[in-house]
């Protein structure tokens, strides 16, 4: 049941421009890690499962912290919310650019990953201020203004972290999100709630989800070391097995559940939020393969790459993910979700594939890197839009926050899989992983990309079902 409010008043240019900068700010603090983790690595001494965990973390959180965004901002509006998460995150910022050590960092991250909640609220936004028939581009630029962000924070963390110090790049983009979280703050208008306000948050359901994700992360991230001890893993297991078994129960019967499951029983968020998850776990195997295997030293199988140069080496990836989102908004109003979703799928397949078979050159790993990142864009981008437009517009919040918490989980788990390769196929008495660690992964991130397939050809063509 909705309650029936008065349009919000549209957006001016300098409303949109705030929306985009915060989305461009955003962006760029989520991607510092990635370029410099071999760099986090080595001065802070951390394993290669230990550097998939630091990747994750803020993931792990943002998984928690979309459905909650999503309701909250269906309730009581987008720009109320939104503003109140960035406090959150830039307070992460700061923790982080102070870390002196792997917990502290850690910590830092886990604040930091409120900022994967203000996706679902900028399409609340975007649709609650804009004309239905610009809205499904509008979904697409803000998710390509986002994804621009994280190539510049890309480009520029490596510099910053060797020229200044590895604090100064968290802390560079965290001002940045400051300033462009003020400017949301008093440039967008407020959006009218689109839900009832009396309900309260479903504190049961988030305790059983944050044990399912922990818990799933620990058997991921662990099981490589925990095969000599058998009943500690059954018991992760089971537990695992308890907490989801836990969640689903009291999903289903919370009078207002943090993640509506009934949304899964729709076509078209059900579908698209399968296919999320398999397209994420291929693409977070580049992701974290990728900069390890230009960190390897030179006279190995790897190219001694600095943090410098490995945010130059992926910047070409970078780029391809900030023009997909568009696109990929422009091809579904054309050509409908599933042509968009299987040219993604097979680019990635091809991509992936390549990685496997050539990287013995610089420009294969970047060229194989940028395949993978415009396919990640174009699917991803795809499945956000078919399911934004596919509900009520009260649901546009719960129906994608939906979607990009499967978006994080696939993530989360595709760089837990494949830390734990690389962390089993690593010489007794060696830091180095073996080539054929590198190739199991991106051979596994294929197989797992190309069983998508199935999925997309039992999508209609078209974006409602």
């Amino acid at each position: 049941m909705t309650t029936t409010h008065a349009p919000a008043r549209p957006i001016g240019k300098a409303a949109v421009g705030a929306l985009g900068a915060l989305a461009v700010a955003t962006g760029a603090l989520e991607s510092v890690v990635t370029p410099t983790l071999p760099l986090l690595q080595r001065e802070l001494d951390m394993s290669p499962a230990e550097g998939a965990l630091l990747s994750i973390v803020l993931l792990v959180t943002g998984a928690l912290i979309t459905p909650i965004a999503g309701t909250l901002g269906d309730r009581y509006g987008g720009k109320r919310v939104v503003v109140r998460l960035m406090a959150v995150v830039c307070a992460g910022g700061l923790v982080s650019a102070l870390a002196p050590n792997l917990p502290v960092l850690l910590l830092g991250q886990v604040l930091q990953g409120a900022m994967v909640g203000a996706l679902p609220l900028s399409f609340i936004l975007v649709r609650a201020h804009l004309p239905a028939g610009e809205s499904k581009v509008a979904i697409g630029v803000v998710s390509g203004l986002f994804v621009g962000g994280a190539m510049a924070g890309t480009l520029a963390a490596g510099p910053v972290a060797e020229g200044l110090s590895r604090h100064w790049m968290f802390a560079l983009p965290t001002f940045a999100v400051t300033g462009a979280t003020v400017l949301v703050h008093r440039l967008m208008p407020h959006d009218p709630p689109r839900r009832p306000q009396g309900a309260g948050i479903d504190w049961p359901g988030l305790v059983l989800l944050s044990g399912t994700l922990v818990t799933l992360m620990l058997v991921l991230g662990l099981g490589a070391d925990l095969v000599t001890q058998p009943l500690v893993l059954l018991g992760l297991v089971v537990l695992l097995a308890a907490f989801g078994t836990g969640w689903v129960a009291v999903e289903r019967r919370a009078a207002s559940p943090m993640v509506d499951l009934r949304m899964l029983t729709r076509p078209a968020v059900g579908k698209s939020c399968v296919l999320t998850f398999l397209i994420c776990v291929g693409t977070s195997a580049a992701t974290y393969l990728v900069p390890q295997l230009f960190a390897v030293p030179a006279d190995t199988h790897g190219f001694g790459a600095s943090a410098t140069a490995i945010g130059f080496f992926l910047l070409p990836g970078a780029l391809a993910a900030s023009v997909a989102g568009p696109i990929s908004g422009i091809g579904v109003r054309r050509l409908g979700s599933r042509a968009v979703v299987t040219a993604g799928v097979l680019l990635m397949a091809v991509g992936l594939l390549g990685l496997a078979a050539a990287h013995t050159e610089i420009w294969h790993l970047v060229l194989g890197k940028a395949l993978v990142a415009l396919a990640n864009g174009l699917c991803v981008t795809a499945m956000v839009t078919r399911t934004a437009t596919s509900v009520d517009l009260g649901d546009t919040g719960i129906a994608t926050g939906l979607v990009l918490v499967t978006r994080v989980i696939g993530f989360a788990v595709g760089v837990q899989v494949t830390g734990a390769i690389l962390t089993a196929g690593t010489p007794s008495g060696s830091k180095i992983p073996a080539e054929s660690a590198f190739v199991a992964g991106f051979v596994l991130a294929a197989a797992v990309t190309v069983l998508s397939l199935l999925v997309v050809r039992t999508m209609s063509k078209g974006v409602k079902e």
